[in-house]
């Protein structure tokens, strides 16, 4: 009764250990990532004039695409930098000294795994591909109805194929000087309007420049004269400018698993990228598996050395490295062959189990040296 009270609390102690660091090493690097990669959207809210809740909820929906692919990284350094501590402090040597098998040991960090793999796939199949959609719809809106905050001082803007807008400078109550506009949304009246001064307003459908004190230049394709009037106020409808025919085509990225294993018949050319795609949002949340049981191999498996196995852990590093590389090279593979998707699998089930066996190997032979001596 005692022993398995002593098992429940080492259980206890050791999971919470790694779980409390796994959340903190997970999020930790997670929002580093997020704090380099937002970097490029903060030109949004310092030199366009978007709202800083605008920045948070566009690259907050970001968040969930860093975790799915860091999760199993951290997993494992998480394992191996706990059980290693735990090797150094000489609590490792007081529980096998107890009586744990390597099993027993390692069984806290499997179930903190176990449950990374859950989330890992809930990340994967419903989460991420609902916030990529939403955050690239959010781009489509910025970009579709928000298109005056994308207008540069000194730079030529292109707003769409046939709308381009240069402003020399701007003030800070959003007043524009110095307007050039090149509009060739109309194929037979290809016009250059030009404005000493203009201010951004809000329309019906978004955004409009309002030109003041300008002119309007156009060719006469049938005489091939300059044509010029002159005007103290006129508007251009931006929204309409930046507006795509059609509806917004999804990426393979956001569309649900059942779209990516079925792709539309217009998709034939990149048929076998998303269902590679699909593949690896089943694939990747089992390397978590795999990638924790390498570094239970690496911190408690083998016979106990007094002053550390480095070797060993060393030899995890390099597996580690060797598996994400690897990764990378079958997933590019795949996209071109869909006959080598079996290869994913392979990746990320087979170093699992081969580390497994590692393990438990010591176990099962001292529990068949016991046997033949006990029939003995």
């Amino acid at each position: 009764m005692r022993s398995g009270r002593l098992v429940t609390r080492l259980d206890i102690y050791i999971f919470r250990q790694v779980l409390v660091a796994l959340l903190a090493a997970t999020g930790g690097l997670t929002a580093l990532i997020w704090l380099t990669q937002s970097l490029r959207f903060v030109d949004l809210v310092v030199n366009r004039g978007l709202s800083f809740f605008v920045f948070m909820h566009l690259t907050g929906l970001l968040i969930p695409s860093f975790v799915v692919v860091i999760l199993p990284i951290t997993t494992y350094i998480v394992i191996q930098f706990i059980y290693q501590r735990l090797s150094t402090d000489r609590e490792l040597m007081v529980m096998r000294a107890a009586g744990l098998s390597p099993f027993a040991l390692a069984r806290p960090a499997l179930m903190v795994a176990l449950l990374a793999t859950f989330m890992g796939y809930a990340l994967s199949l419903y989460i991420v591909p609902a916030s990529l959609s939403s955050f690239r719809d959010y781009q489509w809106q910025i970009r579709n109805r928000l298109a005056a905050f994308l207008l540069q001082d000194g730079v030529f803007t292109p707003l769409s194929d046939k709308l381009t807008v240069y402003i020399r400078s701007r003030d800070t109550d959003g007043s524009l000087h110095g307007i050039m506009v090149d509009d060739a949304r109309d194929a037979t009246a290809h016009a250059t309007i030009l404005a000493e001064r203009g201010r951004l307003v809000e329309g019906p459908n978004g955004p409009r420049v309002v030109l003041l004190d300008g002119s309007r230049q156009q060719i006469d394709h049938q005489t091939g004269r300059l044509n010029m009037l002159t005007f103290k106020q006129n508007e251009i409808d931006l929204a309409d400018a930046t507006k795509d025919d059609g509806t917004r085509v999804a990426d393979m990225s956001e569309v649900s698993l059942g779209a990516l294993l079925d792709p539309h018949p217009a998709l034939d050319r990149d048929k076998s990228k998303w269902i590679a795609e699909a593949y690896k949002r089943l694939t990747l949340p089992l390397t978590t598996m795999s990638y924790a049981m390498v570094a239970l191999w690496s911190s408690v498996g083998g016979a106990f050395r007094r002053h550390g196995g480095w070797m060993r852990q060393l030899a995890a590093v390099g597996i580690m490295v060797a598996l994400l590389a690897l990764g990378l090279v079958i997933g590019s593979l795949a996209a071109r062959d869909n006959h080598l998707i079996f290869l994913m699998w392979v990746h990320a089930i087979a170093p699992g189990l081969i580390c497994a066996i590692l393990l438990m190997a010591p176990a099962v032979l001292f529990l068949g040296y016991r046997l033949r001596t006990s029939s003995v």
